[in-house]
Parts: structure tokens; C-alpha cells; sequence
């Protein structure tokens, strides 16, 4: 009860300082992976969105989508809370589209990883997943929830290097018996009393203030801001567009070399008989 309470405050607190996520938003959703069909080798991808309710004005959902190398299909892993109200667990473990919307709010690209070393990537992320402590636990504040999960994956297979924004409240999130350890991208260190209080210090992260589970982060290294319920603010290391645009030229391709098997299939008119 007294967390609940806490968090509502926040959330009135700053609730004026986001618009609706869902306002002039562009659609991102189905654009951002690379069809499967399109795309033979590995990749990985990490996505987050604006939640629902009171809580999108501060927080994202965030979840993690893997493709093994000639894969047909994406495989994306969550933590869903509600789902313990049906079942044992948490964890979800989906196949198809990964970058779906996430109850009518866009997804984000936030890490997109390709290369050679992807397929061993992979291989760790599933360990971490099956190693994730937390999947018969959900709180949204300040833990452990979707961003906690995230994080514990990113700490995991530090090569993803991720660097989770300042809404994907939870990732800070640690137990009491382990206040001090990696940060959730891997290249740093953390101190956090439950996800409530603490510092983090990192080449990816730059440094950050964590209280009450709301982020305050200087990215010395990107020359970026970050600032709790706004997100991040200056460069950022994943170009959406780009991603886009490539998927779009995979699209075309498929679509002219369609016409033009179409057009060399069609019959020769041949001219009528005088």
C-alpha cells in the first residue's frame, strides 16, 4: 500500500510533464524488424513501448526479440504481470511479429544487433532467459517487472551492450542481498537498494541518479540527456529511420521482382488475322 501510494504521487507529479505517448506518433510497428523471409542472417533486437493506463506517462514496456540465422519466424521474450493471474508464470515466449504495438502504443527501436557473433548471442540469451529469477514475481514499481527481465538479460550477455532509457522504470531493480554489481548494460557499475535508490556509472549509461525508481542520466560519451517520463534526450546510438528504410528496400525488391515474374508469365498478344 505504501508503494501504491508513492507511485501515484509520482505519477500526478509528473504526469503534466509527457504528452500522450500515442499523439503525433509515427508508426513504427511492423516496420522495424526485417522480414524473416526477406532476411536470412541472425539478429537481435530489443524493443520498448509506451504502457498503458496512468503509468505510460512515465514508463515503457520493454522486451527482447531474437532470429536465429535462415529462422522463419522471430522468437520474442517478455514478462506479461497480469499472466499470473492465469498461470505459474510471467515469462512469456512468443514466435511471429516482434515489433508489434504494445496496446495501441508504437514500438521503439532501442538495440539492433547483427554479425557474425549473433548466433552465440543468442545462445546466451536463452540461458539467461531459463537463469531469470523473478518469473513467478511482477510489481510495476519498483520491481521486479518487464524492464527488470530486460535488464537481467542485458547484465547477462554483456556484448549486447544495451542501454535501457530512463523509462524502463525496474531495470535498476536489485535485490537486497546484491545492492552492488554490474549495470544493466554490462559496461559499468551500480549500486541500487531495490530499484528505489542508487547510482550507476558506466561507459554506456554515462552517469545516473536513480530515486524513487525515477532516472536522471548525463551520457557524457553520446552527449545525451536523460530525464524520468521524457526519456532520452540527444544522440542516440539506433537510427529508427534507417532501419526502416532498409526493411522498406526489402519490401520493394520482393515487390518488383513479383511484377516482373508476373509480366514474363503473361501471354504474347498475338495480332489478329486479317
Amino acid at each position: 500500500m505504501k508503494h501504491s501510494t508513492i507511485l501515484v504521487f509520482i505519477l500526478i507529479l509528473l504526469s503534466g510533464c509527457q504528452s500522450s505517448p500515442n499523439t503525433n506518433q509515427s508508426v513504427t510497428a511492423g516496420k522495424l524488424s526485417p522480414p524473416p523471409h526477406l532476411y536470412s542472417p541472425a539478429i537481435i533486437q530489443v524493443f520498448g513501448a509506451r504502457t498503458k493506463g496512468a503509468k505510460q506517462a512515465l514508463a515503457i514496456h520493454t522486451w527482447i526479440s531474437t532470429k536465429r540465422a535462415n529462422a522463419k519466424e522471430y522468437t520474442s521474450y517478455e514478462i506479461i504481470g497480469w499472466r499470473l493471474r492465469r498461470g505459474p508464470t510471467a515469462l512469456v515466449v512468443r514466435q511471429g511479429n516482434p515489433d508489434r504495438d504494445w496496446w495501441g502504443s508504437q514500438p521503439q527501436l532501442l538495440l539492433d544487433k547483427r554479425g557474425e557473433q549473433v548466433e552465440e548471442l543468442i545462445n546466451k540469451i536463452e540461458q539467461a532467459v531459463a537463469d531469470y529469477p523473478y518469473k513467478t514475481e511482477y510489481h510495476a514499481w519498483p520491481g521486479p517487472n518487464s524492464n527488470t527481465f530486460t535488464a537481467f538479460i542485458a547484465r547477462a550477455v554483456p556484448e549486447l551492450k544495451l542501454d535501457l532509457p530512463s523509462t524502463a522504470i525496474g531495470k535498476d531493480y536489485r535485490d537486497v542481498a546484491d545492492v552492488v554489481g554490474m549495470s544493466p548494460s554490462g559496461q559499468g557499475v551500480q549500486f541500487s537498494l531495490w530499484g528505489l535508490l542508487g547510482v550507476t556509472a558506466g561507459i554506456q549509461e554515462g552517469l545516473e541518479l536513480n530515486i524513487l525508481g525515477l532516472n536522471f542520466e548525463l551520457d557524457v560519451f553520446d552527449l545525451a540527456l536523460e530525464l524520468p517520463g521524457v526519456g532520452r534526450l540527444g544522440f542516440s546510438e539506433t537510427d529508427e529511420q534507417e532501419v526502416i528504410a532498409e526493411n522498406q528496400r526489402l519490401l520493394d525488391e520482393e515487390k518488383a521482382i513479383a511484377n516482373k515474374n508476373k509480366k514474363s508469365e503473361e501471354p504474347i498478344a498475338t495480332p489478329p488475322d486479317d
